[in-house]
Order: structure tokens, then sequence, then C-alpha cells
């Protein structure tokens, strides 16, 4: 009996590392009004809205150079993302003032230490990539084709590169972490335990890759975001691992 509740306090105690729940004011239904809509946003923007303006204007994205493609993958990434800030400003302004932990971007506290036990855990990141293929492989007949990154990389185009290296380490960190660590996982702790928030949150991070090859690395590096950001209470951490994280991969696509 006393090695049990000895168990039970170490567990209690490493929760209480990860932080407490947020203070917030609204409902379920409010987060799931700004999930619903970021979804339909970025679905959207990035296959209607800015499509469609190219072929208004006359040209499409698989007619461009590779420098054409990657400025067209930048437009696309800053409009979904300021269409997800602006989801946030509207669905959340009646609730303003927000408590001064939402939403905060800060260089002050310890969270350097995090980061770097964050950077630790992308062998494992890379472990979990192989695992995910080798349970759910690639069919057979599925067709292999390059990204538009990939092709870039391939001709070895310094400009391309650049503006794909932009989207990846800057504008998708940015927009990612303000959804799902800075929106979605505080929310979810007015409903249940930070631990859970955390996971729960990852699991919708992963889903919106659109990718199950890539399912549980994505959401075991949501993880690591989310324990990063609930222990800082911090955005500025969670949003340097991901463009960390990012430009490894980016970086491993150019060898």
């Amino acid at each position: 009996m006393g090695s049990i509740l000895h168990f039970c306090q170490i567990v209690g105690e490493m929760f209480r590392v990860i932080g407490k729940p947020w203070t917030v004011p609204w409902t379920a239904e409010t987060i799931l009004q700004v999930t619903l809509l970021w979804i339909i946003s970025f679905w959207f923007v990035g296959s209607w809205m800015i499509p469609l303006g190219a072929h208004i204007i006359g040209f499409s994205k698989e007619s461009l150079t590779y420098r054409g493609q990657a400025l067209f993958s930048l437009l696309t990434d800053v409009t979904e993302g300021l269409a997800g800030i602006l989801i946030l400003h509207r669905c959340l302004s009646r609730f303003r003032p927000l408590p001064s932990d939402w939403f905060r971007f800060s260089l002050r506290g310890n969270w350097l230490f995090d980061v770097f036990l964050g950077c630790l855990m992308f062998p494992l990141v890379n472990r979990l990539s192989q695992l995910n293929l080798d349970l759910l492989p690639v069919l057979p007949l599925t067709p292999v084709t390059l990204s538009s990154v990939e092709q870039s990389i391939v001709a070895r185009d310094p400009v391309a590169m650049a503006l794909y290296a932009l989207v990846l380490v800057v504008c998708a960190p940015l927009w990612e972490e303000i959804v799902f660590r800075g929106f979605l996982l505080p929310s979810l702790t007015k409903y249940m335990p930070v631990w859970c928030s955390i996971l729960v949150s990852s699991i919708g991070f992963s889903l919106a890759h659109f990718n199950v090859q890539r399912m549980l690395p994505l959401i075991f590096l949501g993880v690591v975001m989310g324990v990063t950001y609930a222990r800082s209470r911090n955005l500025l951490p969670s949003i340097l691992l991901h463009s960390l994280w990012n430009g490894f991969v980016f970086l491993d696509l150019m060898k």
C-alpha cells in the first residue's frame, strides 16, 4: 500500500512539473467553432482560393519555374496562416482581455534548457518515422513522385530553396504553434488534465498534416512541443523547437 501511494505521489509530481491548467474563459462550443473554421479556411485557401486566383490571372503552379512554385507555396502558406489568426481574433474577441498567460511571446524565463532537451528527442522522432513506415508502408503501386521542395533541392536552385526554407522554418511553425499549442492545448485543459490535453492536441496536430505515414512521429513531436509550452507558458520555445525540427528535416533532404 505504501509503495502504491509513493508511486502515485511521483506521478502527481511529474504532472505538476508539466504545468497547471489554464484559465479558459470560453466553452467547448468556441473550441469546436475555432477548430472547424480553421480546418475549413485551411482547405479553402490552399485548395480553392489561391489556385482559383492563379487560374484567373492565367497560370497554374505546375507551369511555374522552381522559384515560381516556391513563391506560390510561400504565398499560400502566409495566406493560410493569416486566415487562421483572423479566425482566432474574431472568435475570441468577445473574451478580451485574455488572461496574461494566453498567446504569450517572451524572451524571459529558463526555457532554453527545455528546448535543448526537446532537440535531444529528434533521433527518437526519426526512429518513430521508420516504425510508422514499417507499420503502414507506402503501397507498392503508389507512384513515387518528388515534391516541389525536393525537386528544387535536386535542381540546386538557391532562391527556391531559400523560399521553401522560409515556409518550413519560419511560417509553418508560427501558424501551427499558435493554433495547436497556443489555442487548442490550453483550451482543452478546461475539460481534461494537462497531460491529456497535450496528447489530444498532438493527435490533432498530426491529423492536420494528412499523412498516415507520419502520424507517430508527429504525435510524439507534438507531445514534446506541448510539454515545452505547458512548462513555459510561452509560445516562443515551442515555435523555436518546431523551427529547429523543420530545419533538421530540410537539411536532411538536401543530403
